[in-house]
C-alpha cells in the first residue's frame, strides 16, 4: 500500500511529554516530567463553568472568543502592564497557547522565511515553524545562567529572517528575561523590521525579585509583536485549553484567518468561566505564587539531597538539575533509569535542542502536591543515582 504520510510531518516523532508520561504510568513512577498540576483547580472557576453549562452557554462562541472573556483579558493586561488594548480587534481566544502558536506561524510566516528560536526551546516551536514552511535558525542560551548571547543573535539575523520567537518565563530553564535583554531584542527587531512572537504562558509564575516584562510593552514593539498566553497555567486547569493571542489588528487578522479554520472556537462554557477567573485578579495570583514558591523550595531541597546541583528557576514551575556530578553523560539514559528503576520521571532537555546537545541537566516539574514531592524525595533518597 502507498505510504500516504505527508512529507511535512515525516520528521516529527512522539512528544517527549507523551513518551515520559507513558513510561511513568507503565512503571508506576511519580511523574515530575510533564508540566501539569496533580491537584484540583479552584472550585470557583469550576462552579462558573458548571453555571455556564446550566445556563445553556453550550453552542459555538464567536470565533475570536466570548466577549466577557476578551474583556477580562484586556482588563488583566492593563492591570499588569498599564497598556490599553481593544478587546474586539486585539484579542483572539484559542484552544490553548499551542493552537495560538501554530495559528500565528501559519498566518504570519511565509515559506522560506527564517524564524530565530532560542534553545533549549519548548518542543512545539520547530514543528510550528516547519509546518508554516519556515526555516528555524537556532541561538543557544549558554548554561548555567542562560544569558542572551547578543553576538550570536546578531549573527543569526539574515535578509531572510522574518521573526524572533521568544519564551519568557522560559521553559525549560525557568529563566525570566531581563529588561536589558528584552530591550536588546526589541532594538534588533526594529532595526531589521522583524516580528516578535512571544510565548508568555508562565507570566504569573515568577519568584523572589524576578519581574516579568512583556516585550510588546516596550517602545515601538506593540505593532510588531504577537503575545501568546494561556489561562490553563495560571489557574491550574491545563486540560481546559483556553489560550489567547494579543496583537494589533493587522497581525490579529492573520492569526484569526487561520484560527477560524483550525478549531473555529474554544469551548464556550470554559471561556465564560475563565473570564470569571481572570477577574479574580491579584489576590488569587499572589496565593498561587506563594503555593508554587513553597513547592519549588521542597523540590530543590529534594534534588540537592539526592546529590544534584540545582539551578534555581526565577519563573515557571520547572527546575533544572545538574546530573554531571553523578557521573551521567546522557540525559535520556538517566531519565529512563530514573523512571524505570527509581520510580521518578523527569524530562531530558537534550530533546529541546535541534542537535540533541547534552547540557548535563535534567528538568523536573514542581506543579505537584507537597505529598507528591515528599514521596519523590523519599525515592530519590533511597536510590544511588551515581551508579548506572
Amino acid at each position: 500500500m502507498t505510504d500516504f504520510m505527508a512529507q511535512r510531518v515525516r520528521g516529527f516523532g512522539t512528544s517527549i511529554f507523551t513518551e515520559m508520561s507513558a513510561l511513568a504510568a507503565q512503571h508506576e513512577a511519580i511523574n515530575l516530567s510533564q508540566g501539569y498540576p496533580d491537584f484540583a483547580g479552584p472550585a470557583f472557576i469550576k462552579d462558573a463553568a458548571s453555571a455556564a453549562i446550566a445556563a445553556e452557554r453550550n453552542q459555538y462562541a464567536p470565533s475570536h472568543g466570548v466577549a466577557s472573556l476578551r474583556a477580562a483579558i484586556t482588563r488583566s493586561w492593563q492591570q499588569h502592564t498599564g497598556m490599553e488594548i481593544n478587546s474586539d480587534t486585539d484579542v483572539t481566544v484559542t484552544c490553548g497557547a499551542t493552537e495560538a502558536l501554530l495559528a500565528t506561524m501559519l498566518g504570519l510566516i511565509n515559506p522560506g522565511d527564517e524564524v530565530i528560536i532560542f534553545e533549549p526551546y519548548y518542543d512545539a516551536y520547530p514543528p510550528d515553524v516547519l509546518l508554516a514552511g519556515g526555516v528555524p535558525r537556532y541561538v543557544r542560551l549558554p548554561e548555567p545562567h542562560w544569558t542572551l548571547p547578543v553576538e550570536a543573535l546578531q549573527a543569526a539575523i539574515t535578509p531572510q529572517t522574518r521573526a524572533i520567537l521568544l519564551n519568557t518565563p522560559h521553559n525549560p530553564t525557568g529563566k525570566v528575561w531581563s529588561s536589558s535583554e528584552l530591550h536588546t531584542i526589541a532594538e534588533l527587531a526594529q532595526a531589521h523590521d522583524l516580528l516578535v512572537i512571544t510565548d508568555e504562558v508562565y507570566e504569573r509564575l515568577v519568584y523572589e525579585d524576578a519581574k516579568h516584562i512583556s516585550i510588546a510593552t516596550l517602545p515601538g514593539m506593540w505593532e510588531r509583536t504577537v503575545t501568546i498566553s494561556s489561562t490553563g497555567k495560571t489557574f491550574s486547569l491545563t486540560g481546559w485549553k483556553v489560550g489567547y493571542a494579543l496583537a494589533p489588528a493587522h497581525l490579529t487578522s492573520a492569526v484569526r484567518r487561520v484560527h477560524q479554520f483550525m478549531t473555529f472556537c474554544a469551548p464556550t462554557p470554559l471561556q465564560v468561566a475563565m473570564g470569571v477567573a481572570l477577574d479574580a485578579g491579584l489576590a488569587y495570583e499572589r496565593q498561587l505564587v506563594s503555593f508554587y514558591a513553597q513547592r519549588r523550595s521542597e523540590l530543590m531541597a529534594a534534588l540537592r539531597e539526592a546529590g544534584m546541583a540545582v539551578l534555581p528557576p526565577a519563573g515557571t514551575y520547572f527546575v533544572m538539575a545538574d546530573i554531571a556530578a553523578l557521573g551521567w553523560d546522557n540525559d535520556v539514559e538517566f531519565c529512563r533509569y530514573l523512571t524505570t528503576e527509581v520510580g521518578v520521571a523527569a524530562i531530558p532537555p537534550s530533546v529541546f535542542y535541534h542537535d540533541a546537545y547534552q547540557s548535563g541537566l535534567v528538568r523536573f516539574c514542581f506543579a505537584k502536591r507537597s505529598d507528591t514531592i515528599t514521596a519523590a524525595a523519599e525515592r530519590l533518597a533511597r536510590a544511588n543515582l551515581s551508579v548506572k
